[in-house]
């Protein structure tokens, strides 16, 4: 009966497709969660009314974030080729796709970590400070676990851009369900395998949102 409805679609390349899309999703997550919430901290311990105000190096920072944010990702990825080709070795398969991917989402849940910081109650911070408590400790004590909800909300609308953005990269040969859709579906007219791989990827995004909301969720103590 699946045959009949998809008669182009191989559940080895299904299986294939679905694990690399996995893997460049859950590495470039993990990779823009560590350098966004550092870029997040800068711009707001640097900005205006910082921690650490210093307005020279908060414009290098917000520069670098803005200027990243406006490229768009398939030009990214195009940029990027010299510098993935000395980092990785190559510029096919799933890892040449991580530094763009990372590069080019760690800006943008850079700014989603400054609004969240920016959210923090002053008077915890204050308060915090009047105890004479250190950078570090204010950050890791007071900022960071104070802000969670909304950073790993962040997070989560992060991810599910970043699976679009492993659609787009399979284009060029990263693989993943955007190749299989586009180079085995599209270019040989099989729509039923573009059909099966848009599929996929939507149950992922909703996998992702729900495991995202429910963290959350239970994060949230308000």
């Amino acid at each position: 009966m699946l045959y009949e409805w998809f008669p182009n679609v191989r559940l080895e390349d299904l299986w294939t497709a679905t694990y690399e899309t996995l893997y460049m999703t859950i590495i470039s997550v993990i990779g823009t969660l560590i350098f966004g919430i550092i870029l997040g901290l800068l711009l707001f311990l640097t900005g205006k009314g910082g921690l650490k105000e210093n307005p020279f190096f908060h414009f290098i920072v917000a520069s670098f974030v803005n200027i990243f944010r406006a490229i768009p990702f398939i030009i990214l990825i195009l940029l990027l080729f010299p510098f993935t080709e000395f980092l990785v070795g190559t510029i096919r398969g799933p890892k040449a796709a991580l530094p763009a991917l990372i590069i080019g989402a760690s800006p943008f849940y850079g700014r989603m970590v400054e609004i969240a910081l920016k959210e923090v109650d002053k008077g915890v911070i204050e308060a915090a400070q009047a105890m004479g408590a250190s950078l570090n400790t204010i950050i890791f004590k007071v900022l960071l676990p104070e802000s969670m909800p909304a950073l790993v909300s962040g997070i989560t609308v992060t991810a599910i851009a970043l699976i679009g953005y492993t659609a787009m990269a399979g284009v060029i040969g990263a693989g993943g369900l955007g190749d299989l859709a586009y180079m085995k579906g599209f270019q040989r007219w099989d729509f039923d395998v573009v059909f099966v791989c848009t599929v996929l990827i939507v149950l992922i995004v909703f996998l992702f949102q729900f495991i995202g909301d429910l963290i959350s969720r239970t994060l949230d103590k308000r």
